[in-house]
């Protein structure tokens, strides 16, 4: 017969204080003297209690609310990790689980860290960002911490801070993997690759930019890395800058998006003539998903994203829990050619295969 778990009353008899001196210590509540709080969690140790959180947050109607801070703007995978929050906002809430979603101007360090010191003051269990790499920032999330919230980066870690956690791909693996992908596509050939990134100062793209570079340098191969365009993750600026470049460098064989503003991308190639550029950009969304199919581009890199809002609200919870998370596992980037695409794939809100 199994040992029967030990109960709350029995740590409190084990201690030799009141059911509700024991409850107070167990769920933090303050107003037990030291002396008493040391003999109940002694008494813990001794029986091998758990607490029930379960029970915990129904007695006292505990609802959790995590705030998921995503830059905003056309970039079609951050609305397309919007829709998968508002999915998943439904579909918790029966369990009293409050999500949030705060837009901030991308690439913006000032904006982020002003919104994150912003919702300091608010009860918050948890939150997770997509980070910009700044010493402002770092000092919101320390701030944030020290007030008992839970901090975890998403998709683009923050160099330097204190977060309780990463969860995504590892950018720099992306990035390798893009080089390696454009060396066998040029088949020992000489090549000169075109980068482009929103800005060279996110960590994300820096890390996907370095892990590209690293392959190239370490082939005996004559394909190199041109001059990086900065797009900003804009549409507009990625096909004006891209239609200069090409237009201006006549070499250029291949391009790796490592950022977003890739419909401006895909629109460039449309007009362009015969052959191509071999090309690898990231992230399965509407018009890269036509963009494969029609033979515009090459490979995708997905990052999965339902993958990564969960793996963050996993261990927001447990961390709200008061449990000691397991470090989130990477993500692994799934690789799409037109060959092995999935049925479907998440649309812009707009509807627009071109808004990016």
């Amino acid at each position: 017969m199994d040992r029967l778990q030990p109960t709350l009353s029995d740590v409190a008899r084990r201690a030799g204080v009141s059911y509700a001196t024991a409850d107070r210590v167990i769920n933090e509540r303050g107003g037990v003297a030291e002396k008493s709080m040391r003999r109940v969690r002694a008494a813990i140790e001794e029986l091998g209690y758990v607490r029930n959180v379960a029970a915990a947050n129904l007695a006292q109607k505990r609802t959790y609310r995590f705030v998921f801070v995503i830059p905003e703007g056309p970039n079609s995978f951050f609305q397309r990790l919007r829709s998968i929050l508002g999915e998943a906002r439904a579909r918790l809430a029966k369990a009293r689980v409050d999500i949030v979603v705060e837009n901030v101007e991308a690439f913006d360090a000032t904006a982020l860290a002003r919104c994150l010191t912003r919702l300091a003051g608010d009860r918050i269990d948890g939150i997770a960002l997509v980070g910009t790499d700044d010493a402002r920032v770092c000092d919101a999330i320390a701030a944030l911490r020290a007030q008992g919230v839970a901090v975890l980066t998403l998709v683009a870690d923050v160099q330097g801070a204190e977060r309780d956690g990463y969860v995504g791909i590892d950018n720099t693996v992306a990035g390798r993997t893009a080089g390696r992908l454009l060396l066998l596509a040029h088949g020992g050939r000489a090549g000169r690759v075109l980068p482009i990134v929103g800005v060279r100062t996110a960590h994300d793209h820096a890390e996907r930019l370095a892990g590209m570079r690293q392959i190239l340098a370490a082939s005996e191969s004559a394909v190199t890395a041109a001059p990086v365009i900065e797009g900003r993750d804009l549409h507009e600026i990625v096909e004006a800058r891209l239609r200069a470049r090409l237009a201006e460098d006549p070499e250029i064989t291949a391009i790796y998006s490592a950022g977003a503003g890739n419909a401006g991308l895909v629109r460039v190639l449309r007009d362009w003539p015969a052959p191509r550029p071999i090309v690898v950009l990231h992230e399965l969304v509407a018009h890269s998903r036509e963009a494969l199919e029609t033979g515009l581009i090459d490979v995708v890199i997905d990052q999965r994203p339902e993958d990564e809002i969960q793996g963050a609200l996993d261990c927001l919870r447990a961390i709200a829990d008061r449990h000691e998370p397991a470090p989130p596992p990477p993500v692994v980037p799934t690789l799409y050619l037109r060959e092995n695409l999935p049925q479907t794939v998440d649309s812009p809100p707009t509807g627009d295969p071109d808004h990016e």
